[in-house]
């Protein structure tokens, strides 16, 4: 038998069924979704298998879209066998390759810009217009599966290779950066890139979809303590810049951290200023002058930083003057810029992931 011939019998025998192919592609798109959201929300290393399971699935999507193209690549190839949804088919593709090579560039520390947007920035851009394309280019080819596409040990056997296919070309990723001695080798666990030096032009200027207020006056700047407190109060500036000081890692979902020294006022001790946190208190949410806001965790909160200074430099505009959040632990864009509201509720905010898309618009 030819070398192309062994080839075509060891495709035609890892190839799953065509309805589970479909199905598994379908499944692994919406799985990259969810492990790619819930990632921007993990700035602990206990969090790693979230991001883990995003890179290795990677290689799954890859094998299976392979087969996928091979089975149509007759239909694609005369356009008179082309219909309507031929297109949205085509553009499924190409945004699931797109979305694959550009996190595979990133991990192996490409990191050129689009415009503004980093390419990790653009690889979650792939992977949103993919989630919302995927279930229309389903709707169009819907067959539902059988019993015999999913049963028997070959199936099994098949995705566990392609698994762990995905798990060996991970550590293979991570070997290579280290011997290469590539920017990827410096990534966090969460694929972030190191930005270094002191201070506002140690690490880049970014905001969450549109926020870009008008720089605050400091001398016009209050900063309001209200909800479950004793006392509600309003400080100025100088009663924030308390001289406070922590060391805290800045990891951004744009793709970059910095690690950095905050100065300013602790949660805790401005809410001891008011009097206290009363019974039932359970939140406190920080809201930036654009609407934008954040709430954590009371016990959380006590121990952040509203911070003035970064690397012994009064905070830029850009990045949050003249007051922001400094939350170890969390990821940049829970970091709430521009804060001139603390108010401690008996409740959880969910409409704040609301405000992180529309905020700045109006």
């Amino acid at each position: 038998m030819s070398l192309r011939g062994t080839l075509a019998a060891a495709v035609d025998a890892l190839e799953p069924r065509p309805r589970l192919v479909d199905w598994s592609l379908f499944a692994l798109v919406a799985a990259e979704t969810v492990t790619g959201l819930v990632s921007f929300t993990v700035g602990t290393p206990s969090g790693w298998p979230v991001f883990w399971l995003h890179r290795v699935l990677g290689v799954p999507i890859l094998a299976l879209l392979a087969f996928k193209l091979a089975r149509v690549r007759g239909n694609l190839a005369n356009p008179g066998n082309w219909r309507p949804t031929t297109l949205l088919s085509v553009a499924t593709a190409l945004l699931a390759v797109g979305a694959v090579a550009t996190g595979a560039a990133w991990v192996f520390g490409v990191d050129v810009r689009v415009s503004y947007w980093s390419l990790l920035s653009v690889h979650v851009a792939f992977g949103l217009v993919l989630l919302a394309v995927v279930p229309v280019h389903a709707a169009t080819r819907f067959r539902p599966l059988r019993r015999r596409d999913v049963e028997g040990r070959r199936s099994a056997l098949r995705y566990t290779g392609l698994f762990v296919a995905g798990a060996v070309a991970y550590r293979a990723q991570e070997a290579a950066n280290a011997a290469l001695e590539t920017a990827g080798a410096d990534r966090r666990w969460t694929g972030s890139q190191p930005r270094d030096g002191d201070g506002n032009d140690a690490f880049p200027v970014t905001s969450w979809v549109a926020d870009d207020p008008a720089p605050v006056d400091r001398s016009d700047y209050r900063l309001s303590v209200a909800g479950r407190v004793e006392t509600p109060l309003e400080v100025a500036v100088d009663d924030v810049d308390a001289g406070d000081e922590t060391r805290a890692l800045l990891d951004c979902t744009s793709g970059w951290y910095t690690e950095q020294d905050w100065c300013g006022v602790r949660v805790g001790d401005l809410l001891e200023s008011a009097g206290g946190a009363t019974d039932g208190a359970a939140w406190v949410r920080f809201v930036s002058v654009t609407g934008y806001r954040w709430s954590l965790p009371v016990e959380e909160a006590r121990d952040a930083l509203l911070a003035t200074q970064v690397g012994g430099e009064r905070l830029t505009h850009g990045h949050g003057a003249p007051v922001r959040l400094v939350a170890p632990g969390r990821r940049g864009f829970q970091w709430v810029k521009w804060v001139t509201r603390v108010e401690v509720r008996a409740r959880r905010d969910p409409a704040q992931w609301v405000v992180t898309l529309v905020s700045g618009f109006d």
